[in-house]
């Protein structure tokens, strides 16, 4: 269903991108934030199944300014290699400069809409604050949230977190569920990372919810 695309960025960088079309009539477009496991079959996957919804769906491969084709599993060695690479090998300001470039490519498509799964849940956040031209914005299980809430989404949006999660304390959520009362944040009887099939982690049944959460999101907003 899917096929490898190129974007260009602000500052003429070009990265690698996902890019999967719907059958049939086209809904608008969902760019799909990556965890820090690259652009891996997980997040393929992903893009195909808003594919099959009639989104155009589209995954920068925001890792490529550090090392090209990162796509890894989900063992020990596989989370220390990219959280290194999220975390000492990104300039968050160019890594928003590709996102951006992936927004302006899907407007082709129609309105845009952001989700993005744990890194990519931060950076969905970052998106409904400061990027240009979406619609609507929904992130998974972004840590770091709760220490940029001077950030203020522009776009409706909505945000999920496991209550299981260690990586984020449910004080963080309620920090800003308290900052910001007009988004929708919802909290699953789940981990980090429930939305991964692939992951020991998968929840069905807060992934089907939060998957439903996330279309009527798009419907409402495309």
């Amino acid at each position: 269903m899917g096929k490898q695309v190129h974007l260009t960025a602000l500052d003429g960088f070009e990265l690698d991108a996902y890019l999967a079309e719907p059958v049939g009539d086209c809904k608008g477009a969902v760019l799909v934030i990556q965890e820090i496991f690259g652009v891996n079959q997980h997040i393929r996957e992903v893009c195909d199944g808003y594919a099959s919804h009639g989104y155009a769906a589209l995954a920068p491969a925001i890792f490529d300014r550090a090392e090209k084709q990162v796509e890894l599993g989900y063992t020990p060695a596989d989370i220390a290699l990219g959280a290194a690479i999220a975390r000492g090998k990104l300039d968050l300001k160019l890594t928003m400069n590709d996102l951006q470039a992936g927004i302006n490519y899907l407007q082709q498509f129609g309105n845009v809409a952001v989700v993005g799964y744990c890194f990519g849940g931060m950076l969905t956040w970052l998106c409904a604050g400061q990027a240009q031209g979406i619609a609507c914005a929904s992130g998974y299980y972004g840590g770091g949230i709760s220490q940029v809430l001077d950030v203020k989404p522009k776009v409706p949006t909505m945000l999920h977190f496991g209550d299981l999660d260690a990586h984020i304390p449910l004080a963080e959520v309620d920090k800003i569920k308290a900052a910001h009362a007009s988004v929708s944040v919802y909290v699953y009887a789940a981990d980090h990372g429930f939305n991964c099939d692939h992951r020991a982690s998968y929840n069905e049944a807060a992934a089907n919810l939060a998957r439903q959460r996330t279309l009527d999101l798009l419907t409402a907003n495309l």
